[in-house]
């Protein structure tokens, strides 16, 4: 067992290395369904599972340190090559999908409450409102629903379970689901044309423009992004909390993508060396988010972790329909609901998955969910409570 910091950090990043390897040099059909993107959330979280690392002092500390100083960073370096004001074109579309992610994500949690509210301990209703609030916000107005309802500390603990293990389990699903965006946006007969060509424009630019990358380049952008990353989160932990969504880590998201969005127009844009770097660090925090993914907390509570898998199918077979009817890419699904049910942390993440250049388009969509979790909690422990 890993009880080390350091040792714990080293070998993650000994993991990524291996398996980003590995899908290099290999390649093949394997990586080409599983990409090394998800073969490293499946392997760090087998390892936790397992018993491999800890939960000591030094482990958490060294996973929150390093996971905290990398996110802003990576963010912030993958945010250089963003066009903004092509992207935000795509706005309008991307905040309805965003609202019927939303509510589909409290149609979930109603249906399934209803099927087996029979085998429910007394309270539940309270502790799904709160999760509701995380899956459509995050783990701040998760917290700010337990005390508003006063939700048992058993019965939210069930919550919390349901919030690592099927949460673990649907950004897996939408990692691996990328490789097949064609295919789904083929069935749903989407037009990505213009998704298409603004990211072929940015491509295009950015190659035209590009000066070679090098040591002093790489170096360049490490020092960049780390220093962002510390000056935004010292910042981020200066100003005020704004209700229950806007906290100190929502200020440092917010403040390290601003300073990305604002260098993305300066002639930082285009040195090479941000998207090499920003990968490095993006491997890394899949690592740590994957290495607090205990599996084995699926059979403390069965009926919640199943409850947790329903809410999150009658919410994926919600935004399935809609796809059809409406013809929607699987960026577009994909994104929306992780913004709801992963937050800040993962949908920029995933939206990279995608293009890097989308990457904006996910960090708002997170942001929006941020504010409106408590709000969304709220309305579905009316509904819960009224049944």
């Amino acid at each position: 067992m890993i009880q080390d910091g350091v040792m714990y950090v080293s070998f993650l990043i000994a993991i990524t290395a291996v398996i980003a390897l590995a899908e290099k040099r290999i390649g093949g059909k394997f990586f080409k369904y599983v990409p090394g993107i998800v073969l490293i959330y499946i392997t760090c979280a087998l390892l936790k599972t397992f018993g491999v690392f800890s939960a000591s002092e030094s482990v958490e500390s060294a996973y929150s340190t390093v996971r905290g100083l990398l996110l802003p960073a990576l963010l912030m370096l993958m945010l250089l090559q963003c066009d903004l004001r092509k992207i935000m074109r795509l706005g309008p579309k991307m905040l309805l999908t965003f609202f019927a992610a939303s509510l589909s994500i409290i149609g979930g949690f109603t249906i399934t409450y209803v099927l087996l509210q029979g085998f429910y301990a007394e309270g539940t209703w309270k502790a799904f409102a709160a999760l509701s609030a995380s899956w459509t916000g995050g783990s701040a107005n998760m917290v700010i629903l337990q005390g508003i309802l006063d939700v048992p500390e058993n019965i939210f603990g069930y919550a919390l379970i349901m919030d690592t293990v099927n949460y673990s389990f649907w950004v897996m699903l939408l990692f691996w689901l990328v490789p097949f965006a064609g295919v789904f946006n083929k069935w749903t007969k989407t037009d990505t044309s213009y998704i298409d060509q603004v990211t072929a424009e940015l491509a295009a630019t950015s190659e035209e423009e590009k000066e070679p990358m090098g040591f002093v380049e790489l170096l360049g952008f490490l020092a960049l992004g780390l220093f962002v990353s510390a000056v935004a989160i010292k910042i981020g932990g200066m100003l005020p909390e704004l209700g229950a969504a806007v906290n100190a880590t929502t200020w440092t998201i917010i403040i390290a993508s601003i300073v990305g969005l604002l260098l993305a127009m300066t002639r930082v844009s285009t040195i090479s060396g941000s998207m090499e770097i920003s990968k490095v660090m993006l491997y890394v925090v899949i690592a740590l988010i994957a290495s607090h993914a205990d599996f084995s907390q699926m059979f403390q509570a069965p009926i919640y972790i199943i409850s947790g898998f329903m809410i999150l199918f009658f919410h994926g077979l919600i935004m399935v329909i809609l796809a059809k009817v409406f013809k929607l890419d699987l960026f577009t699904m994909g994104v929306a609901s992780l913004a709801n049910v992963g937050g800040v942390a993962s949908a920029p993440i995933l939206a990279g998955a995608f293009n890097r250049a989308l990457i904006p388009i996910g960090i708002l969509m997170a942001v929006l969910g941020s504010l409106l979790g408590t709000y969304y909690g709220i309305l579905t422990s009316y509904i819960l409570g009224a049944l």
